[in-house]
């Protein structure tokens, strides 16, 4: 029996709305964990992409100060 066929003769609301319903009830916790999951992984992410940026600004930002006056004692980097 196809699930087609199990759901052919209910209403409308049941299939759409009580159905889902219930879904969110007995998953909500796991869906609820996921988004949770996703979300931090994301924010901590945008953080470490921060800190990157700001750590190289900031050592570019003195060794270009310094190197200027140096140039000859350069090494490549």
């Amino acid at each position: 029996m196809a699930v087609k066929e199990l759901l052919r003769g209910l209403p409308w609301w049941v299939k759409w709305v009580a159905i889902p319903v219930i879904a969110v009830v007995v998953f909500g916790g796991l869906i609820a964990s996921a988004v949770y999951f996703v979300v931090s992984l994301l924010f901590k992410a945008l953080v470490f992409v921060a800190l990157v940026g700001g750590l190289l600004y900031v050592v570019r930002k003195f060794t270009g100060s310094s190197s200027s006056s140096s140039s000859s004692t350069r090494d490549g980097w």
